[in-house]
């Protein structure tokens, strides 16, 4: 990137300027209606459709198999969330830079869903998931990256609240089509196609971006951009341990629901387990929404970040241990009822702490794109975990405890960031 010029960030582009306007309500609206969209097709997949999909390839696979697609395809976003951000940073079109790959990751993301409702083999399911999580990662490390180019730091533990509420009615949705596609899982994937494209409309038509100029364009270079997936932790400490403990929250909290229809399915033994999920997911969701709504505000008022960040992992921890010693339904209703105030306050306020540690505006996109591995890397790691927990320390108590653990220790941790109060 050229020198900045002589009058410093003041002569920057907007793109590369730290934003100062506040964003209307329209582009805060389209903004949670593209995180509706694309949590509706990983969380309607991941809760019901890749379950019943497995059961249905192979019954006394079906955890594994489970295990292995959804590893792969967050292996995939571990790649397409900061390549698709780093190709961004560098977008020039005249709709922006994060526009362009918010349309395209839809497009693919729903010609993958198109695949995954006729997928019959474990292959198929593979190939399908992979597509999809490309996609679906390119408009979401996008729209990510769109945040801290857009809101000014002290409105955006509200705007996270915002966003972290259409991310929780995306989970929502998914749990309904789950419930009422009564077993047919082509007709769930094509409902998840359509959220995801109706999701993305009101963004890509008013196309409102900040334009990056041509000659401020930096040439994309694989092996600076294999290199970047590294951000000196000595150099960067806080951005280091905002991402490990982000990482951490999220492998407890995947680990928790990774199972959850199985656990509905053969610990509870409830007779319709797709219903519970919606159960326990509309609990969570209401949970989550009120939190995340109230406490985003509270913590921009307050200035204040790690506290609320680390009093809701304590909470989101709390929640696997009410799952892991009561082992029913009612049990389930209540650990997920925490799980959601716990969560809530936490997607608000966490994402508002890690847009005030990014190591440079030049690179939002793929910063915020090694930020979201953290939500990605626990979808492989939380699986396999889970898998052994269950296969080979006692069960699902054993599951939900080091679940708990996990999430306590990056609750301790959060205590290293020194430049965010």
């Amino acid at each position: 990137m050229p020198r900045l010029p002589a009058g410093g960030e003041a002569a920057l582009p907007e793109a590369l300027r730290s934003p100062t306007k506040d964003v209307t309500r329209g582009w805060v609206a389209s903004v949670v209606a593209i995180n509706i969209g694309i949590n509706v097709v990983f969380f309607a997949p991941i809760n019901v459709l890749l379950g019943l999909q497995a059961t249905a390839i192979d019954a006394g696979s079906k955890e594994a198999i489970l295990s292995l697609v959804t590893a792969c395809g967050a292996s995939v976003a571990l790649v397409a969330n900061p390549l698709f951000g780093a190709l961004s940073d560098r977008t020039v079109s005249k709709m922006g830079r994060r526009s362009p790959w918010i349309l395209a990751g839809a497009i693919l993301g729903a010609a993958a869903l198109l695949m995954l409702s006729g997928a019959t083999t474990v292959g198929l399911m593979l190939l399908g998931w992979c597509l999809l999580q490309a996609g679906a990662n390119a408009a979401y490390s996008s729209v990510t990256a769109a945040i801290p180019d857009r809101v000014p730091e002290r409105r955006r533990g509200a705007i996270g609240g915002l966003a972290a509420m259409g991310q929780t009615v995306g989970i929502l949705l998914g749990a309904v089509v789950g419930f009422v596609i009564s077993g047919n899982i082509t007709v769930g994937y094509i409902i998840c196609a359509v959220a995801l494209v109706v999701g993305v409309i009101p963004y890509v038509l008013r196309p409102n971006d900040p334009v990056l100029p041509r000659e401020f364009r930096t040439k994309f270079k694989f092996l600076e951009f294999i290199k970047g997936f590294w951000i000196n932790p000595l150099t960067h400490q806080d951005f280091g341990w905002a991402w490990l403990t982000r990482f951490m929250m999220n492998t407890g909290n995947q680990m928790t629901i990774v199972y959850l229809l199985f656990f509905l399915t053969d610990v509870v033994h409830l007779e319709d387990p797709a219903g519970g999920v919606l159960v326990l997911t509309g609990t969570y969701a209401v949970m989550v929404i009120i939190s995340a709504v109230l406490l985003g505000p509270i913590s921009d008022k307050s200035g204040k970040r790690k506290i609320f960040v680390s009093g809701s992992s304590v909470v989101v921890a709390c929640s696997a241990l009410i799952i892991a010693f009561t082992q029913n339904f009612t049990g389930a209703i209540v650990g997920a009822a925490v799980l959601g105030l716990g969560f809530g306050a936490y997607l608000a306020v966490d994402f508002a702490l890690l847009t005030q540690v990014l190591p440079s505006a030049k690179s939002r996109g793929k910063d915020m794109g090694v930020i979201n591995v953290a939500n990605s890397l626990p979808q492989v790691v939380a699986p396999m975990l889970a898998f052994l927990a269950v296969s080979m320390l006692g069960g699902y108590t054993a599951l939900f405890i080091v679940a708990a653990a996990i999430g306590l220790l990056g609750a301790f941790l959060v205590r290293n960031i020194r430049s965010v109060p």
